[in-house]
């Protein structure tokens, strides 16, 4: 599954970017770009080995990359197209929008309506999208889910009918998307050894010491903000390109009158959910559908998640859950859990 047209990729390789900060990994094969993108820190580890290109102008690309997305896809940048086109503003999507937004809209399907990107009004309402409203009563959660649903719109963007455009929230798939575009973008100056970390991962190919790339599993403990702070386990891939991406419940969530309300909203209901899953792990083909098939997951609880990952030939999965006040651990029978910590 492409992320960069070919009009797109070209622009990047063509581009001439000034000289920015770089540091290198102790082996002199590999590099690490790094810097800041979409609300949070991102690093871009790669080996150079067959590569041309400086590492600077690969900073210069991957940089150009994430401001591509920023000016498409940030409901926070305000002169985004998101968010000129969810103003009512008429905008014509470029091919990054358009891309995006018809994956959106398989997955919507595909889901049952459980992955929806049109639901941006109820997580605006909850305050987990892009304004700092919560706890709608029953009345507003029941009037924003009429307006809500990708089923009311055509399979092109040009066809949306005045008055129902919706509002859209990219925010479930656009970090995994954008590491499936440095993927494209590396893989074209041909690199294969990588590990892309932009909040979601893509890894491929060997780590520095020549051997399949690890990563940790945070343990889905309230407060644990910290990325790589309380791990529950470590995960290693076996050098097949792939995206791995967890999503849980214990980073972004809020408490009012005594009760916890977690980020993820389930658009088929309107309301957080409620069920024993606190995180969950997918590995799949690319970092785009992990990221997608993580919120699935955390949407849909414990055992329509399993049954999910299960079903799919092309899928791993690490559910943590919530066991009687207890945590346990679910993992299907390809997932490659090479240590688990000992809980305190």
């Amino acid at each position: 599954m492409g992320r960069l047209t070919a009009k797109t990729l070209s622009m990047l390789l063509c581009a001439v970017f000034s000289a920015a900060a770089v540091s290198c990994m102790k082996d002199p094969g590999y590099a690490v770009v790094s810097g800041t993108a979409q609300g949070g820190l991102y690093s871009v580890k790669f080996s150079l080995d067959g590569v041309s290109r400086t590492v600077p102008e690969i900073r210069g690309a991957v940089d150009s990359i994430l401001h591509l997305v920023d000016t498409t896809l940030s409901g926070y940048n305000r002169k985004s197209q998101l968010s000129r086109f969810n103003a009512g503003e008429q905008v014509v999507p470029n091919d990054l929008f358009r891309d995006i937004f018809a994956l959106s809209r398989n997955l919507y399907y595909e889901t049952g309506g459980a992955f929806d990107v049109a639901a941006g009004p109820l997580f605006d309402a909850w305050g987990f999208g892009f304004t700092q409203d919560s706890l709608p009563d029953g009345h507003t959660v029941d009037s924003l889910l009429a307006c809500c649903g990708m089923d009311a719109v055509g399979e092109d963007m040009s066809s949306l009918v005045p008055g129902q455009r919706p509002v859209l929230n990219f925010n479930a798939v656009a970090q995994g998307y954008t590491c499936d575009m440095v993927r494209d973008y590396l893989h074209s100056i041909g690199v294969r050894n990588m590990l892309v970390d932009i909040g979601e991962i893509y890894c491929e190919g060997v780590n520095p010491k020549g051997e399949p790339w690890r990563i940790g599993v945070d343990r889905p403990v309230d407060g644990n903000n910290q990325p790589g702070a309380d791990l529950d386990g470590i995960w290693q891939g076996d050098g097949s390109g792939c995206g791995v991406v967890t999503s849980g419940n214990y980073r972004k969530f809020y408490i009012k009158d005594g009760k916890k309300y977690s980020h993820t909203i389930d658009p088929r209901t309107g309301y957080p959910v409620r069920h024993s899953l606190l995180s969950a792990t997918v590995i799949a083909p690319d970092a785009a559908l992990a990221d997608a098939y993580a919120t699935y997951c955390m949407v849909v609880g414990l055992e329509e998640a399993r049954s999910f990952i299960e079903l799919r030939d092309d899928l791993e999965g690490y559910l943590i859950y919530d066991d009687g006040g207890r945590m346990a651990e679910w993992a299907s029978a390809g997932f490659n859990l090479t240590e688990r910590q000992e809980r305190q």
